[in-house]
């Protein structure tokens, strides 16, 4: 802990038994981030590193981008106070997480608003890539088929498939986007619909989904690399829109980078269109 020679508040790090001030700290806040999450903010208390300035009792400002994974760590949450500006809070707590983190890791953030483009970018944060969403809309037409010249059993996901569905998540993504076991312990909590596909060789692929309302969101879908192009994606896709449509769900959505031309060919193929989201994804190696 230290106090600046120009401030009164005190660069801290939060507890659990700081969940309620922190909370009220991003209830009224006019500046606040949120990663798009399973977590929320406030379930990364005690993971570091998550700091915020505070004066007397009150919190200022908050700052979490804790590492999950060995060489990742996304801004999960930043907010700042009225009485504080935005950018000098920014460049305290960024910079002591910045000292804590290890070199070689990437922090990435996914700024949904135009003043946290302007810190990220100001501190060198660079625009990598686009998250874009795609939608679907049941009118009853006819599901794309799935198929595969392989045997595979498709059945609801479990608890203790877990941890399998972590290796194939690792096998599937770049480091940037894989989930930890904990992380998707989280989806697998929340999720409405939660399915697998496994051959006589293990999990070959793996989709997590929510719902509200009358619409449903893909949160997850992966196919190991091992069998990929082999109709495995569309078999899942297909079983889980014909749930969607059964439980009355007209409308679904998907996220997904720009860049992945094999998730939005397989998208595309099952009826999915992109819409006007799209939202940036800034990263920033530690030296």
């Amino acid at each position: 802990m230290m106090i600046t020679e120009r401030q009164a508040w005190k660069l801290v790090t939060p507890r659990q038994g700081d969940r309620s001030k922190i909370a009220s700290l991003l209830h009224f806040s006019p500046y606040v981030h949120r990663h798009l999450d399973w977590r929320s903010p406030l379930d990364w208390l005690g993971e570091q590193p998550y700091v915020a300035l505070r004066e007397g009792e009150n919190y200022l400002a908050a700052l979490a981008c804790p590492l999950e994974l060995n060489g990742v760590a996304w801004v999960r949450l930043f907010a700042v106070a009225q009485s504080m500006p935005p950018d000098v809070a920014w460049d305290a707590l960024w910079e002591e997480s910045r000292l804590a983190l290890p070199a070689g890791t990437t922090v990435a953030a996914l700024p949904l608003q135009s003043w946290f483009v302007t810190l990220l970018t100001r501190c060198g944060f660079v625009h990598s890539h686009d998250v874009i969403m795609l939608s679907w809309e049941d009118r009853g037409q006819p599901l794309a088929a799935g198929g595969s010249g392989r045997d595979y059993r498709l059945r609801l996901m479990t608890y203790d498939d877990l941890e399998a569905v972590q290796a194939l998540d690792t096998a599937a993504f770049e480091l940037v986007w894989r989930q930890s076991l904990q992380s998707l312990r989280h989806a697998f909590s929340t999720a409405a619909l939660a399915t697998v596909i496994e051959g006589d060789d293990g999990l070959l692929a793996y989709q997590l989904s929510t719902i509200s309302g009358l619409k449903g969101h893909l949160a997850r879908l992966a196919v190991h690399p091992r069998a990929q192009r082999s109709g495995i994606g569309h078999a899942l896709l297909n079983s889980l829109l014909s749930e969607f449509r059964l439980r009355g769900i007209r409308r679904v959505t998907v996220n997904t980078q720009h860049t992945n031309v094999a998730s939005l060919a397989l998208y595309e193929k099952n009826g999915f269109r992109p819409t006007d989201e799209a939202y940036p994804v800034f990263e920033y190696l530690i030296a």
